[in-house]
């Protein structure tokens, strides 16, 4: 029977955040790309909350805005309302954050994606990997265990001979997908960016519908063609609150949430002038204890304990219901109520997702001052789907038995819109490099968020879905939101994904920062009354004798703005470069530290290791280092340092033995 058949360069799976910054990286590369969705009215679909960024998520946001993403051009382009979050702390710590106009968000993304050269949109569903196999003698693989959860410990998958999972698989190359109708789209590279749509599931109380998120078409075949192929997959879970009617809600019963008086946006090319705007409010609420009774009252009707829900839910965005389970003792809980666009009623209810029956959703907002009266518009329902264990990815994305398959997004573990998004640039990226026979790119820990979120995603095991926080970054005071651009514009440019001249803005930028350092360190300024009055007002200790600025900058209750009556010969600067003047000066202790830890652990990155290495053949090693490695297949000591049962001993063997006997690769200039 004849079929359709097409060839691309690459193919991309899945229309969400990380398949259109897969598809527009690969695109704009100069490779002809196509990318399949179940919906085109669902590119760059937002359904959970309405925002882009957030605590860590937008230094992701960031990072990838100085990569040359698409996202933080996108969120400024349609934001509603914008936030730079905790400011009364650290720098290492602000993170902004954006209410976006949902609708206004997917149909922006969308207008990009259709008008970008060399990448096609399709709507269709992916039913079929199509690979060639290239080590035939491979047939003692193990194959996923019938009946083994997700959520079971990879170290069960080690046989009673000692042969760990992903030993001697079977091993294939890539050359295209096959769609449900029987198409056959070739291709050298295929990136998956399947979401929350494989095999998904909606679930509130006793209704349970086989759809994907706002009830669009799931994707039910891809799973099966996985699964063939030797991939391991988890069957997780996430949830969404109540959207309501916003005419049905008592404002004057709620906190007023408003915008930042001067907006500073994602994008490093977004002129600062052009999104200075009127803002819409959000609103902070808190449920009670005659919520929290409710709930109780009903947990045997949620399928979130019932047995009903099988899939791991996120520690990190718990469901209304579990956090009264699991915090008894907490009087209130907090709901943030936001909007979901300027043309729309719709709001929604942060902080409370549930996937409790129809009518106890019902009872249970309405006990929420300001919400007594609430008219639900859609129900919240919990929605579950497969995805796979990362540990089966290379740095780079690409699965270690499959040549030329990425993978990106919630597919790979994570939650998160920003998350997906980064994951897909990188994966897009990374399927570019092979196409083009470059090497991949792979960020470390040292260089950004995204290196701390990969690094965790393919290096420890995660039985939950991966949300990236402030806290998992080990060098967060250098990879800091403000300077993503002088981090990661060079990477960016590199690539090829930033321009010429956004690439020479960043390195003037970089040259002002520098300049006006070294003139603040070499001005000096002498004991004078103007001087001991401007100390006195601003209750700073007076000088006993002179001083240089950059000195007085680094006094806590000082800052390099409020030196300006002292500096007459001051040049005027940008925002951005007196941000990046005034940090570098006031942390440059703690900076040269942190540069410090960053050189050893850059040491033991630089030890590569031959990731076909059998690891039972070092002796003294023991035997449970010995599978973990072989069942990670670490690409560096410093990756091996890493994993769980892996100890400070055996990294030691490890070091003895390649110095001793050679066989690491140290000569290798990059990780796949």
């Amino acid at each position: 029977m004849a079929v359709l058949e097409e060839y691309y360069d690459i193919v991309v799976v899945g229309a969400g955040h990380a398949g259109c910054e897969a598809a527009l990286a690969c695109a704009r590369l100069g490779l002809e790309t196509i990318m399949f969705t179940v919906s085109v009215d669902s590119i760059a679909l937002m359904p959970c909350n309405p925002n882009i960024g957030g605590s860590s998520k937008g230094h992701l946001v960031r990072e990838l805005d100085a990569l040359g993403g698409e996202m933080g051009k996108n969120i400024d382009k349609t934001f509603i309302q914008s936030r730079m979050l905790n400011e009364s702390k650290g720098p290492a710590v602000h993170s902004l954050r954006a209410q976006a106009d949902k609708q206004d968000y997917s149909r922006q993304m969308r207008k990009t994606l259709e008008n970008t050269d060399h990448l096609t949109i399709r709507q269709a569903e992916v039913s079929e990997i199509v690979t060639e196999e290239i080590n035939p003698a491979g047939d003692r693989c193990l194959r996923e265990r019938e009946g083994t959860s997700g959520a079971d410990s990879i170290s069960d998958k080690i046989d009673g001979a000692g042969q760990e999972f992903g030993q001697n698989r079977k091993k294939y190359r890539i050359s295209g997908v096959k769609t449900v109708s029987g198409a056959i789209y070739h291709a050298k590279a295929v990136v998956l960016a399947t979401g929350t749509y494989l095999k998904a599931r909606c679930i509130f109380g006793d209704v349970s519908n086989y759809t994907g998120p706002n009830g669009l078409q799931a994707a039910n075949h891809l799973t099966d063609s996985l699964k063939a192929h030797g991939i391991e997959m988890y069957r997780f879970k996430t949830g969404t609150p109540a959207r309501v009617d916003r005419r049905s809600l008592d404002f004057s019963k709620m906190e007023e949430q408003p915008g930042d008086e001067y907006i500073q946006p994602f994008s490093f090319s977004t002129d600062p002038e052009s999104v200075q705007k009127k803002q819409v409010s959000c609103w902070l609420t808190y449920t009670n204890e005659k919520t929290h009774e409710i709930i109780r009252q009903n947990l045997d009707r949620s399928p979130l304990f019932s047995g009903e829900i099988e899939g791991t839910g996120p520690r990190y965005c718990p469901s209304i219901e579990d956090k009264v389970v699991k915090f008894p003792d907490k009087e209130r809980h907090q709901i943030f109520v936001e909007p979901e666009g300027l043309y729309t009623n719709e709001m929604y209810l942060s902080g409370m997702s549930s996937s409790l029956p129809e009518d106890v959703q019902h009872a249970m907002y309405k006990t929420v001052p300001g919400l007594e009266h609430v008219k639900i518009v859609r129900n919240a329902y919990a929605i579950e789907y497969d995805c796979i264990n990362s540990l089966q990815l290379k740095p780079s994305l690409e699965f270690k038995t499959i040549e030329g398959l990425f993978s990106g997004g919630q597919f790979n573990g994570s939650s998160g819109y920003e998350e997906a998004a980064v994951q897909g640039f990188m994966a897009g990226v990374n399927a570019a490099m092979k196409v083009l026979d470059r090497e991949p790119y792979v960020l470390d820990r040292s260089q950004a968020y995204i290196g701390v979120l990969i690094d965790d995603l393919v290096t420890k095991e995660n039985h939950e879905p991966y949300r990236m926080m402030t806290s998992r970054a080990e060098y967060r005071l250098l990879l800091r939101q403000d300077n993503a651009d002088l981090r990661l514009r060079s990477i960016g440019h590199e690539i090829g994904l930033v321009s010429d001249e956004e690439y020479e803005k960043t390195c003037e930028k970089e040259r002002q920062i520098e300049e006006e350092i070294h003139r603040l360190e070499r001005t000096s300024i002498g004991v004078n009354p103007q001087i001991q009055d401007f100390l006195m007002r601003h209750e700073s200790t007076p000088l006993k004798s002179g001083i240089t600025l950059a000195e007085l900058v680094r006094r806590p209750e000082l800052d390099y703005i409020m030196l300006t009556e002292l500096d007459d010969n001051r040049p005027k600067l940008a925002k951005d470069v007196i941000e990046q003047v005034n940090i570098n000066i006031k942390y440059e202790g703690y900076i040269r530290r942190q540069k410090q830890q960053v050189e050893q652990f850059k040491k033991l990155e630089k030890k590569r290791l031959d990731i076909d290495f059998d690891y039972r053949q070092i002796k003294g090693l023991r035997l449970e280092a010995a599978q973990k490695l072989n069942l990670y297949k670490p690409v560096s000591i410093g990756q091996a340092s890493r994993i769980s049962g892996v100890s400070p001993a055996d990294i030691s063997v490890l070091l003895v033995y390649f110095e001793k006997y050679g066989g690491s690769g140290n000569d290798r200039s990059s990780v796949e």
